[in-house]
């Protein structure tokens, strides 16, 4: 093999990781598949990782959770390819290059994991490329093969130089394409022969390999590597990967929001134009910035399958770490003390199941460094899990279940997968806890469904019992404080007594009912102006906000503990969200008066969001102010402030008691506090 020829088995394997890493918001195969080029090399340098997780932190951090998908999707895809696949797609190039077997597989290790990691939108998967297991061995070919080449300085991290240094691809295009607007950049995917696609040829046929100072243009053409051998190379590849376009786009977008629509040059002021080849440094990113960064552990890579399992493989020593770096983060923001939450990101996964076992000495680290959660998010489902409730290890599995599960026993039509969730403590099946696990639920198929009646759904011994949850963009919030099978459903339901009422609590009560909060009186009514009790109240406003806490209790002498009302009065009681007509009496078959209803409307909301503010001059806007309850005033006057309660030709009428109707649009409307 003549020098030359050595030179460009090097320059393959750099072309294979790094260029494709290189395409910006080009294409999702980097500049060498879009433009037909295959790779170069640069001079050594150092890199710094840390600056490329913050890089990477600024860029990711534009995208939507929908754009994340799309790229984790990608990344899936890519993940897929087989060995012989790849050797299949690229045979055009290498036909004209020597390499054996063993050299192939590593490179094609080395290729794949690289081009992933920038395909994982969640910090910095680029930077887990030191931890790989096959770290070792990706140096040891590229020293070769360098050191075949004449290039003695070729590595892993002179990849990364090559990217991401001050004279990198990625640095010099941010340059070319600064200023451009999102629409050219999108053009110029579409259109890889227009005037500005050349300049982008350009710039990297005209960089050098490493020390030899050879252009890559002129290394191809020595080597007999015609424009023809690369064009088919490019739309093999391209055939192979049907979400290139997709992920092609979200790049374009994200590099546009990071850097292209502002002048801010993202080189290190400390080297100006020293050409030393040091890696980009980015803005420095504000302490709240950092507290998000380190708020994500991505932990892709510790996924192991086995037999439609996947589960993740937890470093203690890691874990801890990052655990420790968070509330590191937290108190440099002046946030110490706050609910802080680790999310454990296992990007895609193919496998029906997930197991996520959390150590003993994580738990404990968790709240020794004042860590409330421990999440954990793939697939667009995301699972939070209050750690201060356990003393010792726990694990996590989600199964995604067949449709049919809940499809077979209802009508109503499915608009997320069907989960099932199971929690295990010490080894020992769990299905109740002292404090709610919250799941977030990715909605599908939502076409002509209306999104204010989509509810979570518990399936219960094939019988589904309707839970509520919050909308947040295309998921579903919901705190369970017991774990099953559960699913998103549009929960039509109709009611045959409303009518007197529709023009302004009919939407409100299909709603209420829709979430499980609010039902009806049996035969298909709902009874809209019979009177609400005090413990029909507490029912609904419980299950309306998602409070619903089995461990709860309470020590009104005139409840009973098997009352239908008892797990709620106490959740409402231990919140201080309701008090008894005496110290020792609830009186729930009272009815409720508007003046306590709008009470504990507005000390539930607070201690959901305890920012919330009261207007204390809010009560003097009604004429009766006067016959409000001294106790009872500052819960009236938040209530009227914020519109969930309102008064009548200016009287609040605090003493009147409120109708299923009149309770059923406040509860509509606390739902929808913000």
């Amino acid at each position: 093999m003549t020098l030359k020829k050595k030179l460009v088995v090097s320059t393959l394997a750099v072309s294979m990781a790094a260029v494709a890493v290189a395409g910006l918001p080009l294409s999702s195969k980097g500049l060498a598949a879009q433009f037909g080029i295959v790779g170069t090399a640069s001079a050594a340098t150092s890199v710094d990782f840390a600056s490329l997780k913050e890089r990477a932190t600024k860029l990711y951090s534009t995208l939507t959770d929908a754009d994340k998908q799309t790229l984790r999707d990608f990344r899936t895809e890519l993940q897929g390819l087989s060995r012989e696949q790849l050797e299949k797609d690229f045979a055009p190039v290498l036909a004209q290059l020597e390499l054996s077997d063993g050299q192939k597989s590593t490179l094609f290790d080395f290729y794949l994991e690289v081009v992933s990691s920038i395909y994982t939108p969640d910090l910095s998967a680029v930077t887990d490329i030191l931890k790989s297991p096959n770290y070792e061995a990706y140096q040891a070919l590229l020293k070769e093969i360098g050191k075949q080449a004449g290039v003695t300085d070729l590595s892993v991290e002179e990849v990364y130089s090559f990217i991401f240094g001050s004279n990198g691809v990625e640095q010099k295009l941010i340059n070319l394409l600064k200023g451009k607007s999102e629409t050219d950049l999108i053009d110029l995917i579409a259109h890889p022969n227009s005037e500005l696609a050349n300049k982008v040829k350009g710039i990297v046929l005209d960089s050098t390999i490493g020390s030899a100072n050879y252009s890559l243009r002129a290394s191809l053409a020595e080597l007999k590597i015609t424009k023809e051998m690369i064009s088919a190379t490019k739309n093999n590849v391209e055939s192979t990967l049907k979400n290139e376009k997709a992920a092609a786009l979200v790049l374009a977008k994200a590099y546009y929001n990071a850097y292209l629509k502002t002048s801010t040059p993202i080189t290190d002021p400390s080297t100006p134009g020293s050409g030393s080849g040091s890696i980009t440094t980015p803005p420095v990113l504000t302490v709240d910035q950092k507290l998000a960064a380190a708020a994500t552990y991505d932990v892709s890579k510790l996924v192991q399958v086995v037999d439609g399992k996947a589960t993740v493989k937890l470093v203690d020593t890691d874990t801890i770490n990052a655990l420790a770096n968070l509330a590191a983060a937290a108190k440099a923001a002046g946030k110490e003390g706050t609910a802080l939450t680790l999310t454990l990101n296992l990007g895609t996964i193919t496998a029906p199941t997930v197991e996520v076992p959390l150590s003993k000495a994580i738990v404990e680290a968790a709240k020794t460094n004042g860590i409330a959660n421990i999440a954990v998010t793939f697939n667009g489902v995301t699972v939070t899990i209050p750690v201060s409730q356990f003393s010792t290890a726990i694990a996590l599995t989600v199964t995604t279940a067949k449709p049919e599960v809940v499809t077979s026993v209802t009508k109503l039509k499915l608009a997320s997968d069907v989960y099932e969730f199971a929690l295990s403590v010490n080894g020992v099946a769990t299905s109740t806890f002292k404090q709610p696990i919250t799941i977030k639920l990715p909605l599908k198929n939502t076409d002509g469904l209306d999104k204010e009646l989509l509810s979570v759904a518990k399936l219960v011994y094939g019988s589904l019992q309707f839970q509520g949850g919050v909308l947040d963009g295309e998921f579903i919030v919901e705190p369970r404080d017991t774990f099953s099978s559960y699913a998103v459903l549009e929960n039509k339901v109709n009611f045959t007594d409303i009518a007197s009422v529709q023009a302004w609590a009919g939407k409100q009560i299909q709603v209420v009912a829709a979430k499980g909060a609010i039902e009806g009186v049996g035969e298909g009514k709902f009874a809209p102006k019979s009177n609400v009790t005090r413990a029909e109240f507490a029912k609904m406003l419980i299950r309306a906000l998602n409070l619903e806490n089995n461990s709860a209790v309470q020590s009104f002498s005139d409840v009973s503990s098997t009352a239908w009302y008892a797990p709620y009065v106490a959740v409402a009681a231990e919140k201080g969200i309701i008090t008894g007509r005496s110290a020792a009496k609830f009186d729930p078959n009272a009815t409720i008066t508007r003046a306590e209803m709008a009470t504990m409307i507005s000390r539930a909301v607070k201690s959901i969001n305890p920012a919330a503010t009261t207007n204390v001059t809010a009560i003097s806007q009604f004429s009766d102010a006067a016959k409000i309850s001294a106790s009872l005033r500052d819960g009236v006057a938040f209530a009227a402030d914020h519109n969930l309660v309102i008064g009548n030709a200016g009287k609040f009428n605090p003493n009147d008691t409120a109708t299923r109707a009149e309770a059923a649009v406040i509860i509509y409307r606390t739902i929808n506090f913000k």
